[in-house]
């Protein structure tokens, strides 16, 4: 899975969180802005700076954090 190399953190930028390709522009803002209902082209209409894959690697990135192994403490 290629498209998490768009993927990016960088301590200098947005308080270390993952951004798209060293933008100012979290994962977390593509991630509610899906979430909102924006589509995939609305989105790329009003960042024209972004990519269609940007939007998969933000999908991709999140589905990845969901598949952690949930430890129990008895």
């Amino acid at each position: 899975m290629n498209s998490l190399k768009r993927i990016t953190t960088d301590p200098q930028l947005c308080g270390g969180r993952p951004c798209i390709r060293n933008m100012r522009i979290r994962v977390k803002d593509i991630l509610d802005l899906l979430a909102s209902g924006a589509s995939t082209a609305e989105i790329l209409e009003d960042y024209p700076y972004l990519e269609a894959d940007d939007i998969k690697a933000s999908l991709e990135y999140a589905a990845n954090l969901m598949d952690q192994p949930i430890l129990n403490v008895a």
